[in-house]
This record gives structure tokens, C-alpha cells and sequence, in this order.
């Protein structure tokens, strides 16, 4: 990796809040202890529809320091659509994003910033000694964490730490949705980005109850499988459906001309053989494969040509 100097850029660090009124004000006290930081800063605190007295607490950090940046959403849309507000709110060349209940540590992001300046476009933080409860979370964090490894080909500890860093273009540049947002180095993983993992702290939650339940642990599973679809086959869907499509079609077809050729050749009965209805079953599922395989392909040239997105991405010109 190339060391780029990137000493003097701007830094936006988003945080997502919900209902972490007692952990605000220390929280703001570790950030502004960050030296990495150097003034040239925004935090960009979310209040993802609090019921406390996050917004009021936000609101008075604001008055005194503007380089606080506060985006109060309507109601609670969850983690990813936070952060999504802050990226989109976000005015650095760099993006950290954290959670803001204290078991993330401020004083790590030093430590993402270096990694990035030494030329990586995201830097993820894994939470190697975590600090929650075995059964709850850490258990099936590992699960999770391995099932993604295995389908995304991303290869990182802790998918699910908040705590990283990105350069702006690149965040920018991925839409969020469902809960993605633990799944953002996968998303990017297509763009051909370079990422680096390296150790955080994690503490102890000091106040507030988790907003971790069995159900985000579920719909994240969802998500991973959409992940998978969309790192291998968003760009070619025919690939997905039309292989099994044209299996199964072309099965359907050899059983058929297998028991047509035994009904005219020997003259042997095939109305009432269950062969006769799995050809029939095997050819139109094969039909049905590839029309949805056609329609895919239609959707997504549509898709790319109405937004003029490319399907690539540069990372530099010269020239």
C-alpha cells in the first residue's frame, strides 16, 4: 500500500443515537480528547428517534461547538438508515463511523486514520477482547461472523463492530438498507476496495440497555443472503437463474424424449407414470428459470441506464 498524506484532510465522525442521553456528555468530552482530529473535524450525531434526552443534550452541544452537527430523524428507522443520514450529511474526506454507547473507544480512531492513510480505502475494527454478555451476543456474533466469511469471501473477525473508517468517495457511493450497514465491507467488496482490520478496545456498556435482539440478529442473516446475491449475481442475474433454468429444462427434456421414444418405439403407455409429470414439471420449472433470469437482466439494465450508475468503479486517473 502506497502512504498517502492525508494529515491535513477533514474528518466526520458519525454516530447513531438512540436513547443514550447518559452517555452523551462523556462521549463528547473522549472525542474532543482525539489529537487525530487536529480541529479540522464535524461530529455528526443521528438521533435515530430518541425518547430521552438525547436531542436536548445534542442540542446544547451544538450550541457551544460547531463542529457539531446534529440530524434528528422523524422516528426510529434503525441503525442502517442512521448512518446512512450521516453519510449523506457528512462533509469529510474521511468517515469514522462508532456507536455511541461508550463501548466503542474514541481514542481507537487514531489508529483507523494511520491505517487509512497508509493507503487502504476502509479500515474495520475488531472488537478481539468484547466486553457482552457469552450467550447473547458473543455466540451468535461468531456464527454470524463465520457464515459471512463463508458467502461474502470477506475476511474479517468482527463484520459487526461500528467502530471504522472509510474515505468518503466510497461510502458515498454504497446504498443502505435493512440492517447492510454491518455488512458494508462485503457491499464494497466489489468495488475492489482495499480493507484492513485491526484490534479496538471494546468496554463494558456503562448505561442504557442494548438495542441487540434475537430478531436483528435474524433479519441481519436476511441480509447477509442478500449480500451474497448482490456481490455475485447483481450485475448478471441470468447467471443465477438461467444455469438452474436450462438444468432442470434440459432434464425436462431428456426424460420427455426418453418416454416419447418408448411410447412410439415399443408402445409402451406413459399417461399414468409419475416420469411423465416429473418431464413436465422439470420443463416448465426450466421455462420459468429463464424468464425470471430475462426479466432480471431487463430490471437491472433498466436500473443502471435510468440512474447512469456505471458498473465499475475508478479508484484513480492519470492524465
Amino acid at each position: 500500500m502506497g502512504k498517502q498524506n492525508d494529515s491535513n484532510q477533514s474528518i466526520s465522525v458519525v454516530i447513531p443515537l438512540l436513547n443514550e442521553g447518559k452517555n452523551l456528555p462523556k462521549l463528547y468530552e473522549k472525542l474532543k480528547n482525539v489529537g487525530a482530529l487536529n480541529g479540522n473535524h464535524e461530529f455528526v450525531f443521528i438521533d435515530d428517534g430518541s425518547t430521552d434526552d438525547t436531542f436536548d443534550i445534542l442540542r446544547k452541544l451544538h450550541e457551544k461547538d460547531p463542529s457539531v452537527k446534529v440530524i434528528r430523524l422523524r422516528r426510529n428507522f434503525g441503525q442502517t438508515a442512521a448512518l446512512s443520514a450521516g453519510f449523506d450529511y457528512a462533509s469529510g474526506k474521511i468517515i469514522v463511523t462508532m456507536d455511541g454507547d461508550l463501548q466503542n473507544d474514541p481514542e481507537d480512531i487514531p489508529v483507523l486514520i494511520e491505517n487509512l492513510n497508509n493507503g487502504y480505502d476502509m479500515v474495520c475494527g475488531w472488537r478481539a477482547n468484547r466486553n457482552d454478555p457469552l450467550i447473547s451476543k458473543k455466540i451468535p456474533s461468531r456464527m454470524s461472523n463465520w457464515l459471512a466469511r463463508k458467502l461474502t469471501g470477506v475476511c474479517l473477525h468482527d463484520s459487526g463492530c461500528t467502530l471504522k473508517a472509510f474515505r468518503s468517495d466510497i461510502i458515498k457511493s454504497i446504498r443502505l438498507y435493512g440492517e447492510l450497514h454491518r455488512y458494508i465491507p462485503a457491499v464494497a467488496s466489489w468495488m475492489g476496495v482495499s480493507i484492513k482490520e485491526v484490534p479496538v478496545k471494546h468496554h463494558p456498556r456503562a448505561h442504557g440497555n442494548s438495542k441487540y435482539t434475537a430478531s436483528r440478529l435474524l433479519r441481519g442473516m436476511l441480509d447477509l443472503m442478500t449480500v451474497k446475491f448482490l456481490i455475485s449475481y447483481s450485475t448478471r442475474p441470468m447467471q443465477l437463474f438461467g444455469i438452474p433454468g436450462a438444468i432442470s429444462g434440459f432434464l425436462g427434456i431428456l426424460i420427455g424424449g426418453y418416454l416419447t421414444f418408448t411410447k412410439f418405439y415399443y408402445n409402451v403407455a406413459i399417461g399414468d407414470r409419475p416420469l411423465l409429470l416429473l418431464a413436465v414439471l422439470l420443463t416448465v420449472l426450466g421455462i420459468q428459470f429463464i424468464s425470471m433470469g430475462l426479466l432480471g437482466e431487463i430490471i437491472i439494465r433498466t436500473y443502471y441506464e435510468v440512474l447512469n450508475k456505471p458498473i465499475y468503479s475508478v479508484r484513480e486517473v492519470l492524465g
